[in-house]
């Protein structure tokens, strides 16, 4: 595009706006660099055309009024820099993005900024078993239930299942090491996510390894756990499982279980008809916030960030 041109919509703000979003909406589907170089542009000033565009689209959205919440932390760079997202899970969008780490008082920030009437209307709240964000809404949301998060529970699950994998990888050697090397990934995916040829692979490994067989059984089976429209069931359920632990020798599903027993409430809660909200919509936007990390250039520009994960569900203007 010839400067002259560029220079005309610079100096007219009703072509500067449309500009705007049309570099916005080819932005949604492209990379910034590849945009850039399309328009003949700096890649900087394709992303405050597009910044521009974002809070456009923040400003028509409606304004936060949420009854269902999800709360989430994302990792902004490495050193264990976090920030809180904050979603409404009936409108499945994002409506908040701040804090300066995961703390109590950065969880905190997002009530002060909703208000405590709005608050006060929240009725149930979703997240992982992180003591701050769950203090903090008991503090200032006190009528929200709370409850924890599938995804993220399974995750720790899975964390507990590599602990057993890497006891055994030290534990046995020679030959019997060859099977548990490399099947990380086939371990701890869902079996119907694995190829044929991972699945043999993770067939051999648990036929091979009596302890990875009954770690990987009990992991497959607390999945069921959410199943139970009952919480006494659920309970029942819970209590079998433990049990089926005892003789195992299986350390790291023993301090899993006792974490399970010390949130068990906000576990339960899931088991509730007016609780059943779609968990998968946190884990989903994650993996689109992931997918923005990636593609997008100027991410040290923490602003520029919030916009995209806080418009990434709008629809175009």
């Amino acid at each position: 595009m010839k400067q002259e041109k560029l220079d005309f919509l610079a100096d007219n703000p009703f072509y500067t706006k449309r500009f705007a979003f049309y570099v916005g909406k080819r932005c949604s589907s492209s990379t910034i660099k590849d945009v850039a170089k399309e328009l003949r542009l700096d890649w900087k000033t394709v992303k405050e055309l597009e910044k521009q565009y974002l809070r456009e689209k923040l400003r028509r959205a409606t304004k936060p009024r949420p009854k269902v919440i999800g709360i989430d932390e994302i990792s902004i760079r490495k050193g264990h820099t976090y920030r809180i997202v904050v979603s409404d899970l009936e409108k499945k969008r994002p409506i908040w993005f701040g804090g300066v780490d995961r703390s109590e008082k950065s969880m905190d920030l997002f009530y002060t900024e909703l208000g405590a009437a709005k608050s006060a209307k929240i009725r149930l709240a979703v997240m992982d078993m992180w003591r701050p964000f769950e203090n903090s809404t008991r503090q200032k949301a006190p009528q929200a239930a709370i409850l924890y998060d599938k995804f993220h529970v399974m995750r720790h699950l899975n964390e507990t299942l590599d602990k057993v994998r890497k006891s055994e990888y030290a534990r046995v050697s020679g030959n019997d090491r060859r099977f548990i090397k490399g099947q990380k990934y086939n371990l701890l995916s869902n079996r119907e996510n694995l190829s044929l040829t991972g699945r043999d692979a993770l067939k051999t490994l648990l036929a091979a390894n009596k302890k990875l067989n009954t770690a990987y059984l009990l992991k497959e089976s607390f999945g069921q756990l959410w199943d139970y429209q009952s919480e006494a069931w659920a309970r029942k359920f819970f209590d079998n499982w433990k049990a089926s632990l005892k003789r195992q020798q299986l350390k790291p599903f023993e301090k899993f279980a006792a974490m399970i027993e010390r949130h068990w409430d906000g576990i339960a809660a899931f088991c509730k008809s007016e609780n059943k909200v779609s968990l998968g919509f946190v884990e989903g936007l994650n993996n689109k916030i992931r997918v923005i990390q990636r593609r997008a250039y100027g991410l040290r520009d923490e602003e520029y960030l919030r916009l995209k994960v806080l418009t990434c569900m709008l629809p175009d203007i």
